[in-house]
């Protein structure tokens, strides 16, 4: 009998170790990747410029995030990720950090709160990317899952 229990208990920790690891990978697979596109038109209100940038964004399951945009036509002073709908501006959540002269990436272990999640499940988180001419915004780009 002891060996009966030796052997259920062996079996027991085994698949609680391959639930654990299936339940890791599967929050890695979940991991949302968005293609970006930021542009003046999108800014509220709409800004006329040439400027453009282009990215990809990736969310996790476990609400971390991930990414960089790159962009061109803009001497880029800041860029966030706010949470606002189309047409609106919103609060930063995010600040991203400039890698070059055109490269802008979301900062280690960035992370959304679970409203901010809501939000960006919804559609209602942007790149906002700011310029000296255009303090408010100069190109911006939604984040749609």
């Amino acid at each position: 009998m002891n060996v009966i229990l030796q052997k259920s208990r062996f079996t027991l920790a085994v698949v609680t170790v391959i639930a654990v690891l299936l339940a890791g990978g599967t929050g890695m697979a979940m991991a949302a990747k968005v293609k970006v596109t930021l542009s003046g038109d999108q800014e509220v209100p709409p800004v006329s410029t040439s400027a453009k940038g282009s990215g990809t964004i990736i969310v996790g399951a476990n609400k971390s995030v991930k990414g960089s945009v790159k962009t061109s036509g803009v001497d880029g002073k800041a860029a966030h990720i706010h949470e606002g709908a189309p047409g609106e501006n919103g609060p930063v959540i995010i600040p991203l950090k400039k890698k070059s002269a055109k490269v802008w990436s979301v900062p280690a272990g960035a992370k959304l709160t679970d409203e901010q999640y809501k939000s960006y499940k919804a559609g209602n988180l942007y790149i906002n990317v700011h310029s000296a001419a255009n303090k408010g915004g100069e190109i911006r780009g939604q984040i749609k899952p």
